[in-house]
C-alpha cells in the first residue's frame, strides 16, 4: 500500500476531450492516517433493483422444507449456487396496491408499492419509487444520481392493459407520482452516459468514430496517474481500464455485426447485440463499471416488459413468454415457462458473480451493495400479486445475513422490504407506501 501525505480524492477522473473516466477505490484514496493502521475506508452503500416480468413457476422457485438455512436450491435458482451465501429467498410478500391484478400494475407497483390511477390518458398517477427515494438521499454526491436500464427498446403508447396507460408498463422508476423515468436499453448510449463528458451526444459519437477507443482520449492522464501510484494501485487501475476497454470492444463488435448484416432487425436498433444473453451481460457489466467507478449508487434494470412476447432460444423454448405465462395449469407449459424463469435468474447470477469477483476496500462490490431481484406478480396464470418471487443479495458489509430462506406466515407488504433496504443504505424514513414495519430479521443471525 502506498501511503502519501495527501490522499488522492475519491472522485478522481481521467479526462480527455469528451471523456471523463471515473476510477475505482484505490489505496491512495484512503487517507494516510487511516491506511497506516490498516483500517479500510468506510464502504460506499449501493442499492439496485432487477425486475423479472410475469411472475414465475413458484413450485420450482421456492426452496423445499421449512424456512431457515438454504440447502439444495430449487431448479429456477440453481445457478445461484456459487453465491448462495450472499442470497436470501423471501416468500409470502405481496403488493396489495397492485390489484385489480394486471401486467401494468405488476410493473408499476414493484418499486412504488402504490396504486396506479386507472387511466388511459396523460393524467397518470402513481408514486415515487424506492430507487428514486434512495437517489434523493445517496445519489446526489455522484456523477449520476441513478441509472435506469432496460432490455426492451420499444416504448409503447396508448392503452396497454385493461385501461391502464402504457407508461405504467414502460417505466419502473418514478421520481414523483407524475414523473416516470425512461430506461435506456442501448449499450452504446449507456457507455457514453457513464464515460462521456462535454459536447452534445452527436459530437461525442462523431469523435468516437475517429478514434479506436474512448480510452485513447485519456492516455496522457493514465500515464501521469500511474507514475503517482504504488504497485497495487497501478495493477488495480490497469485491470479496471482493461475491463472498460473490453466492454467497449463488445459494443463495437455489436455495431460491426449490424453493419455486416444485410437484413436489418426492425426491433433491434444498430449496435444492440443480436443475442439476448450478450445484451443482458453487457448491460450488467456496465452496471459493474458504474458501481466500481462510483458513477452511481442507485440502479434499476428491467429484464423485459410485462406482456413481452420475446422468445428465448437460449432456453430451448420456442414459445413467446407472455402467452406461455397463461399456462392454464398445463404441466408442460409450466415446465417450459420455468426454463425462462431459470434463464433470467442465471443472468442475475452472472451479475452477482461479477460483483463478488470485484474487490473494493475490505470486501467486494457485492459486499457493499444490496440488490433486490423479483417480480410484481406471483402466479401469472391468475395475475395475482401474492407470494411474489423475491431475492435479496449482497450486503455482508452492511450486516445482512445471507444463505437462507425467510418465509412469512401471512402475506407481508413488499413495501416493508423497500423500507428496510432504504434504511440500510442510509435513508431514514418512517414508512414507505403500505409498509407496517422494517424487516430487521434480514440482518439478524439465523435462529437454530
Amino acid at each position: 500500500m502506498m501511503i502519501t501525505k495527501m490522499a488522492l480524492p475519491r472522485r478522481t477522473f481521467l479526462r480527455g476531450m469528451g471523456a471523463a473516466v471515473a476510477l475505482p477505490l484505490l489505496d491512495a484514496m484512503i487517507p494516510a492516517a487511516t491506511a497506516a493502521i490498516n483500517t479500510p475506508a468506510r464502504p460506499v452503500r449501493r442499492v439496485g433493483y432487477i425486475f423479472m416480468p410475469m411472475g414465475c413457476d413458484l413450485s420450482r422457485w421456492t426452496p423445499a422444507g421449512p424456512a431457515g438455512a438454504l440447502g439444495e436450491l430449487p431448479p429456477i435458482l440453481s445457478s445461484l449456487a456459487s453465491v448462495k451465501e450472499s442470497v436470501n429467498v423471501i416468500s409470502n410478500l405481496e403488493l396489495a396496491n397492485a390489484y385489480p391484478g394486471t401486467h401494468a400494475t405488476s410493473n408499476a407497483a414493484f418499486l412504488s408499492a402504490a396504486k396506479a390511477k386507472h387511466t388511459e390518458s396523460s393524467d397518470f398517477y402513481l408514486g415515487t419509487t424506492a430507487d428514486q427515494i434512495a437517489a434523493q438521499h445517496i445519489g446526489q454526491g455522484t456523477q449520476l444520481p441513478s441509472l435506469e436500464l432496460a432490455m426492451d427498446m420499444l416504448q409503447t403508447v396508448g392503452q396497454c392493459d385493461n385501461g391502464f396507460a402504457c407508461v405504467y408498463q414502460n417505466n419502473l422508476s418514478w421520481s414523483s407520482p407524475t414523473t416516470p423515468l425512461p430506461a435506456e436499453a442501448h449499450p452504446r448510449l449507456v457507455f457514453e452516459t457513464l464515460f462521456g463528458e462535454g459536447g452534445n451526444l452527436a459530437d461525442r459519437r462523431a469523435a468516437l468514430r475517429k478514434r479506436a477507443s474512448l480510452l485513447d482520449w485519456v492516455t496522457e492522464d493514465i500515464a501521469s496517474l500511474q507514475r503517482k501510484l504504488g504497485p497495487a494501485d497501478r495493477a488495480k487501475v490497469g485491470e479496471y481500464l482493461e475491463t472498460v476497454r473490453e466492454v467497449e470492444r463488445r459494443i463495437q463488435r455489436a455495431e460491426s455485426d449490424a453493419v455486416d448484416n444485410p437484413l436489418p432487425d426492425l426491433d433491434r436498433p444498430t449496435g444492440v447485440p443480436a443475442s439476448y444473453t450478450e445484451h443482458a451481460k453487457l448491460m450488467f457489466d456496465l452496471q459493474v463499471l458504474a458501481m466500481q467507478g462510483d458513477i452511481t449508487r442507485v440502479m434499476t434494470f428491467q429484464l423485459a416488459r410485462e406482456t413481452s412476447t420475446r422468445v428465448y432460444p437460449e432456453t430451448g423454448v420456442t414459445d413467446p413468454h407472455h402467452p406461455l405465462s397463461h399456462h392454464g395449469n398445463d404441466p408442460e407449459k409450466i415446465a417450459r415457462m420455468s426454463k425462462i424463469n431459470q434463464y433470467h435468474v442465471s443472468l442475475f447470477a452472472y451479475f452477482l458473480e461479477r460483483l463478488k469477483a470485484t474487490p473494493e476496500g475490505n470486501g467486494s462490490l457485492l459486499d457493499h451493495s444490496l440488490l433486490l431481484y423479483g417480480s410484481g406478480m406471483g402466479n401469472p396464470n391468475v395475475h395475482d400479486h401474492v407470494n411474489l418471487p423475491v431475492l435479496v443479495a449482497g450486503g455482508a458489509a452492511g450486516g445482512m445475513k445471507g444463505g437462507r430462506h425467510i418465509r412469512y406466515d401471512k402475506p407481508t407488504p413488499l413495501a416493508n422490504l423497500h423500507l428496510t433496504l432504504l434504511d440500510k443504505v442510509g435513508v431514514q424514513i418512517d414508512s414507505f407506501a403500505d409498509s407496517n414495519r422494517k424487516m430487521d430479521e434480514l440482518f439478524e443471525p439465523l435462529a437454530i
